[in-house]
């Protein structure tokens, strides 16, 4: 059996950890440079807030409403979801993290208990413990635990858990199950197989497999057939460890000179290499992309993606934030309003043992920038993200006068919440 753990509304309950008196009020998250909303609180789907709604709408479509709205604050969301995650990993005999608010559990050789039971009082401890709600779905393969968590989330009388054991489970909740939220059907299948009179997820798992094979030929789809009819096919392995990393966000407002976009990218870079870090792996290809605006017809367009290989793999953020830099001064074209970039690592296998070079003698220099890495983990894990950083990753700005200072950001983000668990200067004082 299986089961997977999934954080309710997570950006909204994280907010809500130290803010207890926004329970049962309309929440809403933003995204970066406080774009448009991307997580709401159940009272305010309720309202009709929709996902994607851009910020700069929410007085006009909702006058007259109090709203809290925040910043997305990606230090505190991880933080406490990491919380969630070491209680999980105490209470299941194995687990991984698939992402920021979900954590998928393996539970053999716990069929001995009542797992409905042991579900119901995981959600208790780990809401005692962090103060997030969670919503637990335990099934025989990850798809129909999928399945059972949506269930629920959504329904009260589950108490937070449910289980799909039997087969008369299955074929009640997959008759009730929308097509486009089964989970390995993107939106493009979602809309093709509604088009072909697919509606339910039992839609699908009726169908005979060849038809499966000769209207799709994608062996994602025909696992996700198989699972729905209570298989266990999808590869453990394959969703242990990212294949790739990428690091992009829309940048507040358009940037024109390369100094600029050369802080963002070292940024990604840096973000990326620590990701790579905390997963144990090591990266052998570091791409860049610059994007223009396309919604300003008025401006030329222009959109590019270069990459370089690096001779040995490497998870040394000064490595793979140099490798980014030397990839954006080839993309890089003067006379353009750029709107977007990114970073992403690719070629990602184990960073122990590494093969280095046939002829780089300098095993020395290796050693030092791993030690160099760590301590930058450890300061920044003990003072907050970007406590320590490379110089090229430090925004600058001017004064009237043409003189520059240092700055820690140059995302948007007028709602940010402190973060008491992470940063000595946020920590809560009693009173």
């Amino acid at each position: 059996m299986y089961g997977i753990i999934d954080c309710d509304n997570c950006y909204v309950s994280c907010e809500r950890v130290f803010r207890p008196d926004l329970n049962d009020k309309p929440v809403v998250v933003l995204s970066n440079n406080d774009g448009c909303v991307v997580a709401r609180s159940n009272e305010a789907k309720k309202m009709g807030i929709k996902a994607g709604t851009p910020y700069f709408q929410l007085a006009e479509l909702f006058p007259n409403q109090k709203i809290a709205v925040f910043s997305s604050n990606y230090e505190l969301y991880g933080e406490l979801t990491s919380r969630v995650v070491s209680i999980i990993r105490k209470e299941a005999p194995a687990y991984f993290r698939y992402s920021i608010d979900e954590c998928f559990v393996y539970l053999d050789g716990m069929t001995h208990l009542d797992l409905k039971a042991w579900g119901e009082e995981l959600h208790k401890r780990i809401k005692q413990s962090v103060g997030m709600p969670v919503s637990i779905g335990i099934a025989p393969n990850k798809t129909l635990a999928k399945v059972a968590s949506h269930f629920a989330k959504k329904y009260q009388g589950y108490r937070h858990c449910c289980m799909i054991d039997t087969d008369e489970k299955r074929i009640k909740a997959l008759k009730l199950y929308p097509i486009d939220e089964v989970w390995g059907i993107g939106r493009r299948y979602a809309a093709r197989l509604e088009a072909l009179g697919v509606k339910t997820a039992y839609d699908l798992a009726r169908h005979d497999q060849n038809w499966i094979r000769v209207t799709f030929n994608n062996i994602v789809i025909e696992r996700t057939w198989r699972e729905l009819n209570g298989e266990d096919c999808v590869p453990n392995e394959e969703m242990a460890k990212k294949k790739s990393i990428c690091t992009s966000r829309s940048f507040n407002g358009m940037i024109t000179d390369l100094d600029g976009l050369r802080t963002h990218i070292s940024n990604y870079a840096a973000r990326c290499a620590e990701k790579l870090r905390r997963q144990g792996t090591a990266a052998s290809i570091v791409g860049v992309f610059l994007n223009t605006n396309v919604f300003r017809e008025d401006l030329p367009q222009y959109w590019n993606f270069q990459e370089k290989r690096l001779v040995t793999p490497s998870d040394s953020t000064i490595t793979i934030v140099k490798a980014a830099n030397e990839v954006l001064q080839k993309l890089y074209r003067q006379g353009y309003h750029y709107k977007k970039a990114g970073v992403i690592v690719m070629g990602i296998g184990p960073n122990s043992p590494i093969q280095q070079d046939l002829f780089d003698t300098n095993a020395e220099q290796f050693e030092k920038m791993k030690r160099l890495d760590a301590v930058m983990d450890r300061i920044n894990k003990v003072n907050g993200t970007e406590t320590i950083v490379l110089g090229s990753q430090q925004y600058t700005r001017r004064d009237g006068k043409g003189k520059a200072d240092v700055f820690a950001n140059a995302i948007k983000h007028d709602f940010k919440s402190k973060n008491p668990t992470t940063r000595w200067s946020d920590i809560i004082v009693l009173k």
